[in-house]
């Protein structure tokens, strides 16, 4: 276990992309730092609970949105507060998500010096017509300078973000995505599929036939040259997460495993030993509450012993190397068999499932239809 992790929520972006169903909205940046103004007031509020300030958090993770929307002063006092206010282990894993519209020298200088240590930089693809047909309002040559100018700063650990799968994307494309990406040689990759939310624009096109997508079997080629490509440079620790040695994500590692976080910021989650709650979505509503001093919980629930030993099989068998099935065994006090009965039996036997001592894992060949198996064990 790395936790647990704390993960504050900014729900803004410049423009909403086409396949995003996340909880974010479009605004400036005034609207941004009038919400982190609010949030801060949020942390300071948790931090003083016993039961959730009292903890030691491993990570801290900045997500949106686009929380580089805000300004760097903004950003730097909400990171600083958070140090602050909570325990943050010595050797913190500090992330943010940036986009590379919204990335220069001031942003990344003033959020070193508050102590940033991991940028994680939504760049989709290197195609320029890609991009503006997923209405992403950076360019390739943007997004490869605001690279570079992360690494100027001195940032040693950052990730990037890939989509593959798009809309009138060939494999010559995605190579030529993956080609870019070893010539950067970022610490981190996350390498998404395509998932059409049927919310988002993407999804209304879907349902009216109007949208154009590789088929399985290009899906599959695409796959299967990230693996070739990537295989000598790259460790790919879980379905769609790769990196270089020892530079997982520490944050989202903790939710792999189904580890405790608090989550901060209209629409975030936390889960704190089996309770589960979930903030109000809208920013605005939000940031209405918190003024007003009302509460912001619209959602919570105490999971049982066999609810949470269902969601960490479906979330650990997302990493390459499984999980110790023993120890969420004694965590919980509830055995695999009480759970499935002879189900995961089943599974090792037709090679879907490999047991292997105490660990549990995906078989290598079913991680391209990880689905399928993890479907059967909700």
């Amino acid at each position: 276990m790395t936790g647990p992790g704390l993960y504050l929520h900014i729900p803004f972006c410049r423009s909403k992309c086409s396949y995003c169903a996340f909880n974010s909205v479009a605004a400036q940046r005034d609207t941004v730092d009038a919400y982190l103004d609010l949030l801060a007031r949020q942390i300071e509020e948790y931090a003083a609970l016993e039961w959730c300030g009292g903890r030691r958090f491993s990570t801290l993770f900045i997500g949106g949105g686009t929380p580089s929307l805000a300004s760097p002063a903004k950003l730097a006092a909400i990171i600083t507060l958070c140090r602050s206010r909570f325990s943050l282990a010595d050797q913190a894993e500090i992330s943010m998500e940036a986009n590379p519209d919204t990335i220069g020298p001031e942003l990344l200088t003033t959020l070193r010096e508050a102590g940033l240590n991991r940028l994680s930089i939504g760049i989709q693809s290197f195609n320029n017509a890609i991009l503006a047909g997923i209405n992403r309002v950076h360019t390739a040559e943007q997004a490869i300078k605001a690279f570079h100018l992360a690494r100027g700063c001195g940032l040693a650990n950052i990730n990037i973000d890939l989509i593959y799968g798009l809309p009138h994307q060939t494999m010559a494309d995605w190579q030529e995505d993956l080609q870019q990406i070893l010539a950067l040689a970022p610490e981190h990759l996350a390498l998404y599929e395509l998932t059409i939310e049927p919310e988002s624009p993407f999804g209304r096109l879907q349902a009216e036939k109007a949208l154009v997508l590789p088929d399985e079997d290009l899906l599959a080629d695409m796959e299967e040259a990230t693996n070739t490509l990537l295989s000598p440079h790259y460790q790919r620790y879980e379905i769609a997460n790769f990196c270089r040695p020892g530079r997982q994500c520490r944050h989202n590692i903790n939710y792999w495993l189904n580890g405790s976080y608090l989550g901060l910021g209209a629409g975030a989650v936390s889960c704190l030993d089996g309770l589960r709650f979930t903030h109000e979505s809208d920013p605005y509503r939000f940031m209405s509450a918190v003024e007003h001093k009302t509460t912001t919980i619209r959602q919570a629930e105490c999971l049982s012993r066999t609810a949470r030993f269902r969601e960490s099989m479906i979330m650990g068998l997302r990493l390459i190397d499984g999980f110790n099935l023993r120890k969420l065994e004694k965590r919980l006090d509830i055995s695999a068999t009480e759970v499935y009965g002879p189900l995961l039996a089943e599974l090792n036997s037709q090679g879907r499932l490999l047991r292997q001592g105490e660990m549990i894992r995906l078989a290598p060949d079913w991680l391209p239809v990880a689905n399928q198996v993890l479907n059967t064990l909700v």
